[in-house]
Order: structure tokens, then C-alpha cells, then sequence
């Protein structure tokens, strides 16, 4: 599972064997949340309240790129880094 960002201590990943629709997971020490691209919703977990605006908000930005990362990510390719 690469790491592609990591957002004010949060991990951003995507797994190999992913499932739709696309999502990426977010993790923080305990929390672990996983995040539907196109809606920006924690459909999974849970992650504090600041912690989860700043990712919400660093994803608003960069949905095109999370998108083609979980593409790559289900195709087993190289996932490059999100800045």
C-alpha cells in the first residue's frame, strides 16, 4: 500500500486490491478513515475533527489526481505521489 501524500501527519493511501467506488484511506496513529473521492465523505472510520477538514479540504483540490490514483493503484501500476 504506497503512501501518496502525508497531509499534516496523515498517511494517504491506496491499496493494490481496491474496490469501487473510488476512495482512498487516510490514517493518523489509531484513526483510519476511508474517503470517497467524488463526494469527499468518510465512508469508513474515523478521523479527528481538524484532522479530517484538513484532509477534506487538501482532497477538494487534488480529486482529479486521487482519481487517477486509484485507478493506477487497481491496475496493480505505480502510484506516484500527491503533493
Amino acid at each position: 500500500m504506497p503512501v501518496v501524500a502525508k497531509v499534516d501527519g496523515v498517511r494517504i493511501m491506496f491499496y493494490a486490491n481496491e474496490h469501487p467506488p473510488p476512495h482512498f484511506h487516510a490514517e493518523i496513529a489509531e484513526h483510519r478513515a476511508v474517503i470517497d473521492i467524488a463526494s469527499l465523505t468518510v465512508t469508513e472510520g474515523f478521523l479527528p475533527i481538524a484532522k479530517r477538514r484538513t484532509i477534506l479540504d487538501w482532497a477538494l483540490s487534488r480529486q482529479r489526481h486521487l482519481s487517477l490514483a486509484f485507478v493506477r493503484a487497481t491496475a496493480h501500476e505505480k502510484v506516484e505521489p500527491i503533493a
